[in-house]
């Protein structure tokens, strides 16, 4: 009996032992955790929510504290740098929202029976019927005293960015609250009876009041400068911040510096082609000439198919990447609706490449910017950023390699991988002519420029409106185009690195070529493949991998790789 029960105590420690090396089943079981708490803890703008958050990168932390790195393959030490970064990366983020809540959390804090409510209801407990009911109507009461105290105070929030936050910690608690009265709402007829028309009254109350505190801020703080579009910028100290996270050793301003001698050396290539086409050093009048080629209404998608089918041949003829035939079976299109073009005027990509094309419900104007902005040179440009070899390839081994470092998505390799094909084609001939050659580099200028205005945009140094103007003025884009463009920088579903990552990721690949595939080191059929089956990771990892160079578990590489 002894032995028995020693023996499966020295399974347990060696299974234990066996676990705390295995970092990918431990990326798993974060992801798994996360989850979880994310599903329990609805109430995001609460100290419990923090706290639980908090406790959760720190007890991960603390389990990467007990791995021996030395021990662990080259490969999963990309692992544990990778989960370690992410915890950082999601404590830091955690800590700045804490910041904000703390000095918003006064606007809520007289709901806190509230709360008490809907905590007690997650695990069913019985309702008080009667004094639930009393505690609405108290509360209504409260509601209308604390606006009316807020009314008279002319000392207001000083970024509307904490109105919108205060705004959305009252909103998230209606919420919460109308999932806890709808659990008891005709189960409990008592509950019914009693708390029904106290909460519609209440409901109303907490709707009105959060509408009110979105407008709660300084009139010095300005939240459209005219364009309609409304940013939330994080600031130079934060750029620096994720920049550290990405494994880019370099400032905002630093990266603005290669932005604009980049964009200088596409402008050069404008001008040839502009020589070529008879438009002289106007090549805004040769960028025109390229626009009014655009595809008669009808026959675009064809056309599309026929650039994707192309590319992949074009590929394929050099054998310099594998694709696989499913990967080349399973794509699909559709096209964008007006509301959806709004924000993206052109491509979007992936196992579905999404058109931007003008449909008979826009205005004359809309339909020209369209069409004359998604003509066939600039489309030929893009269609494989979307597809093959770009993006579509992408998620597809994505699904298929290394599943577990899907956590780490960062656009820095996915859009930087699909921008790096563009550079890498351009080298290869793949434009026709000259028209060609304008088409794309009016895409490089156009992601020179999303470096410059971004980052100037997050340190406060440009407006929106002034984005869009820098667009229409430097680059060439119809206005519509260049409003949508912006609106998507800084309304879309994107981080604030975003725009920057398609440059800066694609200028990392393509310097990480020359040092590799250039040099001998490595064929470029080889070095395609294995970025494709190592999974989204920061470029600087990448290289890592592929010089197999030794790792530190405090690793923070410096690789400037624009030198």
């Amino acid at each position: 009996m002894i032995k028995c029960f020693t023996v499966t105590i020295i399974a347990i420690f060696l299974s234990l032992q066996a676990f705390a090396t295995d970092i990918p089943t431990l990326i798993w079981q974060f992801q798994a955790d996360k989850s979880a708490l994310s599903r329990k803890y609805t109430l995001k703008e609460s100290e419990e929510f923090y706290d639980r958050f908090e406790k959760l990168y720190a007890d991960y932390h603390t389990s990467l504290s007990e791995v021996d790195f030395a021990s662990l393959s080259h490969s999963a030490q990309v692992d544990f740098i990778l989960l370690k970064n992410h915890l950082d990366k999601e404590l830091y983020q955690l800590k700045l929202d804490r910041g904000d809540f703390e000095k918003v959390k006064s606007f809520g804090e007289f709901l806190e029976p509230l709360r008490i409510f809907i905590v007690d209801r997650r695990r069913g407990n019985h309702p008080e019927s009667e004094k639930i009911a009393e505690v609405f109507q108290a509360q209504r009461k409260e509601l209308a005293q604390q606006r009316k105290g807020l009314e008279s105070n002319e000392q207001k929030l000083e970024r509307w960015q904490l109105a919108e936050k205060a705004s959305g910690m009252v909103a998230e608690l209606g919420k919460n609250l109308e999932e806890a009265f709808k659990f008891y709402d005709g189960y409990d007829p008592e509950f019914s009876w009693w708390v029904t028309q106290p909460y519609e009254n209440l409901k109303k109350d907490l709707e009105v009041y959060a509408e009110f505190l979105k407008d709660y801020y300084s009139t010095e703080a300005v939240k459209d400068d005219g364009s309609g579009i409304i940013g939330r910028p994080i600031g130079r100290e934060a750029i620096i911040e994720s920049l550290g996270h990405e494994f880019i050793p370099y400032t905002p301003e630093e990266l603005v510096e290669i932005a604009e001698k980049e964009f200088a050396w596409s402008e050069k290539q404008m001008l040839y082609a502009s020589r070529e086409l008879g438009f002289g050093d106007d090549w805004k009048a040769a960028l025109e000439h390229v626009k009014g080629t655009y595809f008669p209404v009808g026959e675009w998608p064809a056309e599309i198919n026929r650039m994707a089918e192309e590319a992949v041949e074009f590929l394929e003829e050099r054998d310099v990447i594998t694709i696989p035939e499913m990967a080349k079976e399973t794509w699909r299109m559709r096209m964008m609706s007006p509301a959806e073009q709004r924000f993206a005027p052109f491509f979007l990509g992936g196992e579905v490449i999404q058109i931007a094309y003008p449909t008979d419900e826009m205005s004359h104007e809309e339909k020209m910017m369209s069409l004359r902005g998604n003509n066939p040179h600039f489309s030929r440009a893009v269609v494989h950023h979307e597809l093959i070899p770009g993006h579509h390839l992408q998620q597809f081994m994505n699904q298929r390699h290394k599943t577990h470092r899907r956590l780490f998505y960062t656009p820095f390799w996915t859009e930087g991988w699909a921008l790096y094909w563009e550079f890498n084609l351009w080298d290869k001939d793949f434009p026709r002519n000259a028209e060609d050659r304008i088409g794309m580099m009016f895409w490089r200028m156009h992601r020179s420029a999303r470096i410059i205005f971004s980052l100037n945009y997050h340190m406060e140094k440009m407006t929106p409106q002034e984005s869009i103007d820098f667009l229409v003025e430097r680059v060439g884009h119809e206005r519509a185009n260049a409003e949508a463009e912006v609106r998507r920088s800084f309304e879309g579903r994107y981080g604030p690195l975003y725009q920057i990552a398609y440059m800066t990721g694609g200028l990392q690949f393509y310097h990480l070529k020359k040092e590799l595939v250039d040099n001998g080191q490595m064929g470029e059929k080889e070095f395609h493949d294995r970025i494709m089956q190592e999974n989204s990771i920061p470029v600087a990892l990448v290289r890592a991998i592929l010089k197999e160079e030794p790792l530190s578990r405090d690793e923070e590489v410096k690789w400037r790789f624009y030198e």
